[in-house]
């Protein structure tokens, strides 16, 4: 009797500590970590949030990222201390289980200068766990909790040129700039720009570039550089390269102009088709004459200008001209024959 008394002993004592005591679950298995970004631009923001799936009245999350991509910018549901790499934030409910929380959340910054892709990662680790009533305590999260974002520009594609001035005349060489660009190109590691030729049958054409080490080479035949190909992209990219085309008969041809991916199986990063009238000989230069405006009218000698007369101011008879022997006689005669007539009258 006594045996069974102590063994009631026993089994009522520890259930009265298994009902007054805590509780340890093995883990708090409803934890989702989730961010609203999962490309983010350079200067953007990205908010990572940890819902709980329980009511928790404690807890501390530790966030982890790169502070090389990120600047840590804000956190919501506790105390937060940023430590450069790690944003600790700690909850305690001080009510007494009256404000239990669902959810945390950290909010990073990209930085602004980033010109390359950068995929990165948010890992999560938390202790102290428990529920509202603190009545249960849960196990530490230590295999870190990872959500994988990447940061990278928005990227603009590249553009090709194939440029030359004047006419261009079969067997001749012709001086062409070749380029390619973009203001925010998108990186590769091995690059390569290579080109086709469309002729008319039985032409071929050249399109000659040097490199550094004075070697000349047929970018329609070989393409340009290294033949696995070279690193490109960032900001402002700008490759020019001044070349040389050679047509051997005239007509109509078109070069493409190709950078691609040798890391890709050669897929093509960009792509523009140039066309191009070669003739069989250059247009003869002929002299310059002058022009005439269209405004104006040729100009002849000019005319003496006439004196106009009016005709009622025109004389009847023309004046004579010389001395007339008659006018003086005719002059003493009539003084005479007054003079006469006069003294008679007076008689």
């Amino acid at each position: 009797m006594k045996k069974i008394i102590s063994i009631f002993a026993i089994v009522t004592l520890l259930t009265v500590l298994i009902f007054t005591g805590n509780s340890y679950a093995a883990a708090l298995d409803t934890i989702d970590v989730q961010t609203d970004k999962t490309t983010i631009r350079p200067g953007e923001e990205v908010k990572v949030t940890i819902q709980f799936g329980e009511d928790l009245g404690a807890y501390t999350f530790d966030v982890f990222y790169d502070n090389n991509i990120f600047d840590y910018v804000s956190a919501e549901g506790g105390t937060a201390n940023d430590t450069t790499d790690k944003v600790r934030v700690v909850y305690h409910d001080t009510t007494g289980g009256t404000n239990p929380r669902t959810n945390m959340s950290v909010t990073f910054r990209a930085k602004a200068d980033i010109t390359t892709s950068n995929p990165t990662e948010f890992t999560i680790t938390a202790e102290g766990l428990a529920n509202a009533d603190a009545s249960v305590q849960f196990d530490d999260i230590t295999t870190p909790i990872v959500k994988n974002v990447t940061v990278e520009p928005v990227y603009v594609d590249y553009t090709l040129k194939l440029e030359h001035t004047g006419e261009i005349v079969k067997e001749e060489e012709k001086a062409m700039t070749l380029s390619y660009a973009s203001p925010m190109g998108r990186y590769y590691e091995h690059a390569r720009l290579i080109a086709e030729a469309t002729t008319p049958a039985g032409a071929t054409v050249q399109l000659l570039g040097t490199d550094q080490a004075d070697l000349e080479h047929d970018i329609i035949q070989s393409g340009w550089g290294d033949a696995q190909g070279y690193k490109i992209g960032g900001k402002d990219v700008s490759q020019v390269l001044q070349t040389k085309a050679i047509f051997n008969q005239a007509g109509d041809y078109t070069i493409t102009l190709k950078l691609i991916d040798r890391d890709n199986s050669d897929q093509v990063i960009a792509e523009q088709t140039f066309s191009f009238t070669v003739l069989a000989e250059a247009t003869p230069v002929t002299p310059e004459t002058p022009t005439v405006p269209d405004n104006t009218e040729p100009t002849t000698p000019e005319e003496p200008e006439v004196e106009e007369v009016n005709p009622e101011e025109t004389p009847k008879k023309l004046p004579k001209t010389g001395s007339n022997l008659y006018v003086p006689v005719i002059v003493v005669l009539i003084a005479l024959v007054s003079s006469y007539v006069y003294f008679n009258k007076k008689k």
